[in-house]
C-alpha cells in the first residue's frame, strides 16, 4: 500500500463522508485557481496546511513526501514562462513578464496541489468509488475502477519483490546488469499482470459475478457543523483575497 493510500485510511477524518472532504479539499483548490495568485495562491496554501496539518492530524515528512511530486511538475511547468522562443531578441531570450507569469503559475499550482492531497490524505479511494454509483456513474466504470485499483497494490507488491530478489543477486552492480534487471522486471510484471487478470476472471466467474461489484459501503452521515465551517473557511480565503487585492496599488 503506498503511503498516502495508508495515511487516508488511518485519518482521523475516515469516518467522515467523502463528501464533506471533497468539498473542502476541492473548494480550496477552486480558490487556488480562480481568485488572483497574489495574495489569493498563498492564502489557500497557508489555510490548506493548517488543515492538514492540524485537524487532519496529517505529519509533516508524510505530506512534504506527497508533495514534493507535484511541487517538481509545478515548478518544471513554470520554468518555460520564463523564455520566449524566437522574435526579434533572437532564438531563445528571457519573456516579457516572465518571472511574473511564472511566479503566478508556481503559486497556483503548489496551492492547488495542498487541496488535491486534502482530500487523496484523508479519504481512501475505496470510500470513494462505491458512492460513485449514487452521482449516476455506471457501474462498469466504477468496477472497473475498483478492480485496478485493487491490482495495482498487489502489482507494486510483485515488482518490489522481483527488485529485492534482482538486488540480491547482484543484479544492480554495473550499468548492463541493471539495464538487464530492468528488463526483466518489465517482463515479469507483464506476465503477472495478465496472470492476475486471469485468475480474478476465474474467482469472478466462480462466484457468480453478474456484471456488478457488490462491496460493503461504510455509513456515514453528513455533518452540517462541518460544512458550516469548511464554508466559513472558504469564505474568509475569499474575502482576505479580495481585500488584500483592494489594498494593493
Amino acid at each position: 500500500m503506498l503511503p498516502i493510500d495508508a495515511a487516508a485510511h488511518a485519518s482521523r477524518w475516515r469516518g467522515r463522508h467523502p463528501l464533506e472532504k471533497a468539498l473542502l479539499g476541492l473548494g480550496l483548490t477552486g480558490c487556488a485557481v480562480a481568485l488572483p495568485a497574489w495574495p489569493g495562491a498563498p492564502l489557500v496554501a497557508v489555510a490548506t496546511l493548517g488543515v492538514l496539518l492540524g485537524p487532519a492530524g496529517v505529519g509533516r515528512r508524510q505530506l512534504w513526501r506527497a508533495f514534493r511530486i507535484p511541487l517538481g511538475f509545478c515548478v518544471t511547468g513554470a520554468l518555460p514562462l520564463l523564455v520566449a522562443v524566437g522574435g526579434p531578441a533572437g532564438v531563445v531570450s528571457l519573456a516579457p513578464d516572465g518571472p511574473r507569469h511564472a511566479g503566478e503559475l508556481l503559486l497556483r499550482t503548489s496551492a492547488a496541489s495542498l487541496g488535491v492531497l486534502l482530500f487523496a490524505f484523508t479519504t481512501p479511494v475505496s470510500d470513494v468509488l462505491p458512492r460513485l454509483l449514487r452521482a449516476g456513474v455506471p457501474a462498469p466504470v466504477v468496477d472497473v475502477a475498483l478492480v485496478m485499483y485493487r491490482i495495482g497494490f498487489l502489482l507494486l507488491d510483485a515488482v518490489a519483490q522481483v527488485h529485492a530478489a534482482q538486488a540480491a543477486r547482484l543484479g544492480h552492480t554495473g550499468r548492463a546488469a541493471l539495464w538487464r534487471s530492468l528488463a526483466g522486471l518489465a517482463a515479469t510484471a507483464f506476465v503477472r499482470a495478465f496472470d492476475r487478470a486471469a485468475r480474478l476472471q476465474v474467482g469472478l466467474a466462480g462466484r457468480g459475478y453478474d456484471g456488478t461489484l457488490r462491496v460493503l459501503v461504510p455509513e456515514a452521515a453528513l455533518s452540517w457543523r462541518f460544512l458550516a465551517a469548511s464554508a466559513a473557511l472558504l469564505t474568509a480565503v475569499v474575502g482576505a483575497t479580495l481585500v488584500l487585492e483592494g489594498l494593493r496599488p
